[in-house]
């Protein structure tokens, strides 16, 4: 019998289950597929009979718990609170402790995601040889069904031909050359730093604007997500200790990620080994802000000195809410505050604002299929709006969003909040 020791840790929340299937009325991909395995129910009591039963987990069980957006929708509404999202990641750490992680996933996580200046190059070398994949609209290209890791005929934006991180300083004192408010770290993220380069600049450029000086750390690293949310908790231990260390001494650590501000903030939750770790761990998740939380939370900029660019003048604009913002941060308020805001354009709420795009990562590399049916969902809530610009503040979303759009013909750009301001 095996001793289990990633799914005993979890064990408290397995339990906590109640089996009244409120779960189901959530779950994107229940609504799709209407099995009973996709729901949060079946996933916990399948880990459940693995733990009674003090077995291995098998493929096709991986399978079934491997089949999770992580979007918590399932657990911001269960009755009993059971934090499924926990179970899910403990089920695959476990996966990982019996068998070892798979050789490409290995390959990606520990040698080219966990080594920085390895992964800049092979952006850089994959940059390189984008021309060969047919261009869309804008700087978006389709995929051929070739390429079917990345998923048959996706559109995806294109590589920046400057890197982020070879594009600014280290340090980014104030406009203003006066003392500076804070000191604050950027976190720039893979995305950001290898494809929306303008998120990444417009960002320095408003802060340091307002004041702040922006250290942006050479030795920062990926932000561990997709890492430790496949079971690799080593490397995710690994990673966390080299940013925490990449941002010492700054007064706050702010991103224009949502998914990176969640998982910054969440390595204590995901990761800890003993109290030591928890400690430093929590300690460091105090600094860590979603810019939209920053602006509005800590800043408290006055809704006048948003000033919209004037390509947006005149568009009506929608948000929607990443998972990782709203249901892992709380996240809702902030960046509606400061959208609603803006002089010149007309905000208009999307029904479902806070509904999964069905992007979840890894998982849209592996289920494409059931992403576009629930991205499908999310195109008509779109549509509902009537807006020009949806606006978000999560690379992956946006990556997801632009690409459905595409594929269903509709005309409105996808822009991250912090490209709006002049």
């Amino acid at each position: 019998m095996e001793d289990l020791n990633e799914l005993k840790k979890i064990e408290q929340y397995v339990d906590q289950c109640m089996k009244c299937g409120f779960c189901t009325f959530f779950c994107p991909i229940y609504q799709e597929e209407l099995v009973e395995s996709s729901a949060a129910r079946g996933k916990i009591f399948l880990t459940k009979q693995v733990l009674k039963g003090g077995q291995q987990l098998s493929d096709q069980a991986m399978d079934i718990i491997g089949k999770c957006l992580l979007c918590k929708a399932c657990a911001v509404n269960c009755p009993a609170k059971t934090q499924v999202d926990r179970v899910i990641v403990g089920a695959r750490a476990e996966q990982v402790r019996q068998q070892g992680l798979p050789l490409v996933k290995r390959l990606i996580f520990r040698h080219v995601m966990a080594n920085r200046r390895l992964f800049g190059w092979t952006v850089k070398l994959a940059s390189k040889l984008q021309w060969m994949i047919p261009g869309k609209q804008g700087k978006m290209k389709h995929l051929p069904d070739f390429l079917k890791a990345l998923g048959q005929g996706r559109n995806i934006p294109a590589i920046s031909s400057v890197l982020l991180r070879d594009q600014v300083q280290e340090v980014n004192p104030p406009w203003d050359s006066k003392a500076p408010r804070m000191r604050v770290g950027y976190f720039m993220g893979c995305a950001t730093d290898f494809i929306f380069t303008e998120t990444g600049l417009k960002t320095i450029e408003f802060l340091t604007r307002h004041g702040i000086e922006v250290v942006v750390p050479k030795a920062q690293s990926c932000c561990g997500a997709a890492i430790y949310f496949s079971g690799d908790l080593e490397t995710g231990r690994m990673l966390a200790y080299r940013n925490m260390e990449a941002f010492k001494d700054l007064d706050y650590v702010v991103t224009t990620c949502a998914t990176c501000s969640s998982s910054l903030k969440d390595y204590k939750v995901y990761l800890p080994e003993n109290d030591k770790q928890r400690k430093e761990f929590e300690d460091f998740s105090k600094k860590i802000k979603d810019v939209t939380e920053f602006l509005v939370d800590v800043l408290d900029i006055p809704p006048q000195e948003f000033h919209l660019r004037k390509e947006f003048q005149g568009k009506t604009i929608t948000w929607h809410d990443p998972c990782h913002l709203v249901r892992y941060q709380n996240i809702r308020n902030q960046p509606r505050r400061i959208l609603q805001a803006l002089q010149g354009s007309t905000y208009v709420e999307m029904p479902n604002a806070d509904r999964c795009c069905g992007m979840g990562g890894s998982f849209s590399i592996y289920h494409y299929d059931l992403t576009k049916k629930i991205a499908d969902r999310k195109v008509e809530s779109v549509k509902a709006t009537s807006a020009d610009i949806v606006v978000t503040a999560c690379p992956g979303c946006m990556i997801n969003l632009a690409d459905h759009l595409q594929r269903a013909e509709m005309p409105q750009q996808v822009r991250h909040l912090m490209d709006l301001f002049e």
